[in-house]
């Protein structure tokens, strides 16, 4: 109930942005509400997500959330794809993956650690997600490989090489859903809640791809036609923030002094991952570390094996350069993110101090992002 009161009362930021760009107010002030807009709208998007799951069942509510989980990166990043840029972008993508991997991770295990001495989780779900972030760290790789060890190789070329390395990761995505709702939807019941309260069932149910709770529940019958309108509602409204922060991008971040680099791997990303934030957070102060893990680590992995994917074959489609040819200093980013969170989280366990090294390696890569010079043309 509180969530949803403070998701209306942010709401005030939609009208006053459009109102900020109407009246040019700035591009500052554009970016700043813009930015304060979509964070509720990311919020109602994923509420909407979670009540029509109830209505579809298990499997067509588990592969709803999984189009809409990362809808709102999606849909600035194409903005910011179809405005030509392309750095932002990428940046934007390293940023959602290292984000999710040591920020959010890292909260979750600091506070739940706090409030209980030791948790756990899966390890063999752990494990699994390990491996498809190896996969997607070597997917982002070998393009930019090829690109630095052949001498005049041509942008096309690298284009699409990043195609069919894209469509072969969005098969891999479609493996790892068939995996965790189909064949091995049993590893990842261990975060539902037995009873108790409901919010808990809820998340779980909702990020699980499991509405078997709801189905059986008199209690709790969500208006379909209510919340599809309302996930259409928030969407379009999404969809003209991105516009209007993509837009004063450049001039605000400019005026801000801050580079296009950090604004895409920690701005963006923040804003666009709010919502999920909250939630794995939550979870973990209710102990529910499976739940708060399959949240930070699978946003990542949605990330990498489809949304990076998707941006590039969208590039291929609006005739923009939109590659997986990342800078090193990107890929050595990520690498690290993948590095420390996979093996953090290879024992099953967690707790404070581990989380507290995540969000410091956090830090680290946030400031060395910071101080680092502009680079390729993102300033």
């Amino acid at each position: 109930m509180v969530k949803k009161i403070i998701l209306i009362g942010f709401l005030i930021f939609v009208p006053i942005s459009i109102t900020a760009h109407f009246l040019d107010w700035g591009d500052l002030v554009v970016f700043i509400t813009a930015g304060m807009a979509i964070l509720p709208l990311a919020g109602w998007m994923g509420t909407a997500t979670e009540e029509i799951a109830v209505v579809l069942g298990p499997s067509w509510g588990g592969l709803l959330n999984a189009t809409f989980g990362n809808a709102t990166e999606l849909i600035i990043a194409l903005v910011a794809l179809n405005e030509g840029l392309v750095n932002v972008v990428k940046a934007s993508i390293t940023g959602s993956i290292i984000g999710n991997l040591l920020l959010v991770l890292g909260l979750s295990m600091l506070l739940g650690g706090l409030k209980y001495k030791e948790q756990s989780f899966q390890p063999v779900v752990a494990r699994v997600n390990a491996s498809s972030m190896n996969l997607a760290v070597i997917a982002i790789l070998l393009p930019t490989a090829v690109n630095y060890t052949s001498q005049g190789i041509d942008q096309p070329i690298i284009q699409q090489l990043s195609v069919a390395v894209a469509i072969v990761l969005i098969f891999v995505y479609g493996l790892t859903l068939l995996f965790s709702m189909k064949t091995h939807a049993y590893l990842c019941d261990v975060g539902m809640a037995e009873g108790g309260d409901s919010s808990t069932a809820a998340e779980a149910n909702l990020e699980r791809g499991n509405a078997e709770t709801y189905g059986n529940s008199s209690e709790h019958s969500p208006n379909l036609m209510l919340w599809v309108g309302v996930l259409l509602a928030a969407t379009l409204f999404v969809a003209l923030e991105s516009e209007l922060l993509v837009g004063a991008l450049e001039v605000a971040t400019e005026q801000l002094g801050l580079t296009g680099l950090f604004t895409g791997v920690i701005l963006l990303p923040v804003v666009g991952n709010a919502a999920e934030h909250a939630t794995a957070v939550t979870v973990a102060l209710k102990n529910k570390m499976d739940l708060s893990l399959s949240v930070a680590v699978g946003s990542s992995l949605q990330i990498a094996l489809f949304v990076a994917p998707v941006l590039v074959l969208a590039g291929w489609a609006l005739g923009k350069p939109m590659d997986l040819d990342f800078h090193p200093f990107e890929l050595v980013a990520v690498a690290v993110a993948v590095l420390i969170a996979n093996s953090i989280s290879s024992d099953g366990r967690s707790n404070w101090l581990e989380g507290t090294l995540l969000l410091a390696s956090y830090t680290v890569l946030g400031l060395a992002f910071y101080f680092h010079p502009v680079i390729d043309g993102i300033g």
